[in-house]
């Protein structure tokens, strides 16, 4: 999501070092933490709105810690701050709620947004909001309509502008017989408006079209019919506001989890598969037909979710580039994969969870529970022998159930964040050829864990851990009993417009990782050129060493409106 407002973008080096009480019993509290002075003073005029003023204290820069923006509140009446933390679609905003007749009767200002779990070459804005055009609402909750912010709100906007993005993208495989594997050209728009203070809607869409499939036959014909022209309906909701509760209608992201380059608590969103996890993820997940409830109260947020008629994952057509091949047969087996088997659309198939979060000292803490048809597929396996034998695969979805949760926290140095989720049903591809299905069932716990740093030079170090495990191992199936991986994502800004950025994933079992070196170059306002490699190494059934042949340059050239 991009974010815009009054004062402009300014870029956030490190996740806003909000506390969470209710109240401040000392007479200057922090309300950010930025690499530059300059956008920290750029809070002064909002603030001050609200009858405080603000200061700026440098720490220790040269050790690459931030100047932190301070409010200074009113030592003889003692008017508490309140803070808010808000997710929606991938994105956080915070709020500060100053209570009292100097704060125009408690309004919130909203001071920033941050871009949270993508590792495009740019993940974080800023978002500073004039407090007349901020939220009505004394809870001070963020807007459940995503770029809502944007709109006009001293007088009812029954449309917007459009926004969205036109992108060329052309890839290049360099290993085996080297071919071109993209020549995308996409564009993604949408319209958004209110039909009055508490009423407002969004309509988006994606149209694709990749070249590559009419330039040559290297690519067998169901795999060009499938991925040569795409029309996706993105997030088509309208959002209804009722006091403390907000509910959302439609097609909508429903992000519920933040780590980088992987998914691990975003167990809602269906995924677009055909490039594996290479795409952003704005454009790698897929919206789901949601009913959403909302309650916020002070730091507290629930949600409700019910999904009629769930999207599921794409996964392409047997010979594309990055179709999720089921395990080889043996020697003397032919091997054939039969058409997706998807859930028939009635309610006996629907998706349902709760989710509960909170803020409290400093702690952002939400749990779940998910129960759904699996977005991702497995591949059933049936062996037959005549006229010859073979292992003939087809893609199914089973009903899985998920228990999880994320926690995040600001260290000063450092952000933590944290993720964990307990999933049971889901089943696996086993090697043994007398399992009459191929597939066993294994519940299995995820856990991954972050630090993202703040160095010198606009510069963002992000380290991962993550494990999986099985907790009643077959030992026939691929993966080990607990598998490890970890990741290593840096960027940094080498100009006001070049920005460079390398993300290493690896297994910590085996040698199996993907390397993917970028640079971005903001040539003019709104316009980027973008320059990179996905490497591929490890063994045939890796994770990522599947794909050892699929190396590839890559170049992209985005305007966005």
């Amino acid at each position: 999501m991009k974010a815009t407002g009054a004062n402009g973008r300014l870029s956030l080096s490190v996740t806003l070092a909000l506390c969470a009480a209710s109240t401040w019993a000392s007479t200057a509290s922090q309300v950010g933490a930025f690499s530059q002075t300059a956008n920290t003073e750029a809070t002064a005029p909002i603030v001050g709105k609200a009858g405080y003023a603000i200061t700026t204290q440098k720490t220790n820069q040269n050790k690459g810690e931030p100047t932190r923006a301070l409010v200074d509140t009113n030592p003889n009446t003692d008017i508490p701050l309140t803070l808010s933390q808000f997710q929606r679609d991938g994105s956080r905003v915070y709020a500060v709620k100053i209570a009292g007749d100097a704060a125009k009767e408690g309004k919130p200002i909203l001071l920033a947004a941050e871009t949270a779990g993508r590792e495009g070459i740019i993940t974080r804005d800023s978002l500073f909001s004039d407090v007349d055009d901020a939220p009505k609402k004394e809870n001070a909750k963020e807007s459940l309509f995503g770029d809502d912010l944007d709109l006009p709100k001293k007088e009812s906007a029954v449309f917007s502008s459009w926004k969205g993005f036109i992108q060329a993208e052309l890839a290049r495989t360099i290993v085996g017989p080297a071919h071109w594997s993209k020549m995308l050209t996409r564009a993604e728009f949408g319209k958004q408006g209110n039909l009055g203070e508490e009423i407002k809607w969004k309509a988006s869409a994606r149209v694709d079209y990749n070249a590559v499939y009419d330039h040559d036959n290297y690519y067998p014909t169901d795999v060009r019919n499938d991925q040569r022209l795409n029309f996706t309906l993105l997030e088509n909701y309208v959002d209804i506001g009722a006091g403390d509760w907000d509910f959302r209608l439609g097609r909508q992201h429903v992000v519920w989890g933040e780590m980088v380059g992987l998914f691990f608590a975003d167990v809602v969103s269906a995924k677009d598969m055909r490039e594996f996890i290479l795409p952003e993820f704005e454009v790698l997940r897929i919206p789901q037909w949601a009913a959403r409830a909302e309650y916020f109260k002070d730091d507290f947020h629930a949600e409700l979710l019910w999904i009629p008629v769930a999207s599921y994952d794409e996964i392409g057509k047997p010979g594309a580039e990055f179709f999720p091949w089921a395990p080889p047969a043996p020697s003397g087996y032919a091997t054939v994969y039969n058409n997706e088997i998807r859930p028939n659309r009635n309610l006996d198939n629907a998706n349902y969870g709760l989710r509960l979060s909170t803020l409290q000292n400093g702690w952002d803490v939400s749990g779940f529970y998910y129960r759904s048809m699996d977005s991702a597929p497995t591949f059933y396996r049936d062996i037959v022998t005549v006229p010859q034998p073979t292992f003939v695969y087809e893609a199914r979805h089973d009903r899985i159930e998920q228990f999880g949760g994320t926690v995040a926290k600001d260290l000063g140095s450092a952000v933590l964040k944290g993720e964990a989720v307990y999933t049971h049903g889901r089943k696996f591809n086993v090697l043994r050829l007398n399992e009459p299905d191929g597939v066993v069932p294994q519940d299995t716990f995820d856990w991954a864990a972050g630090l993202d740093f703040t160095l010198l030079a606009d510069t963002r170090l992000n380290l991962q851990l993550f494990q999986r495990v099985y907790l009643a191992h077959d030992p026939d199936i691929i993966p080990e009993k607990y598998e490890n991986g970890c990741s290593v994502l840096l960027n940094s800004k080498l100009t006001d417009h070049i920005e460079a950025q390398a993300l290493w994933i690896s297994s910590l079992n085996r040698s199996d990782w993907v390397f993917r070196p970028r640079l971005a170059w903001t040539m003019e306002k709104n316009w980027r050129l973008l320059f990179g490699f996905d490497i591929f190494k490890g063994p045939p059934l890796g994770m990522f060493g599947r794909f050892d042949k699929q190396d590839r340059a890559y170049t992209e050239i985005r305007y966005s409106f």
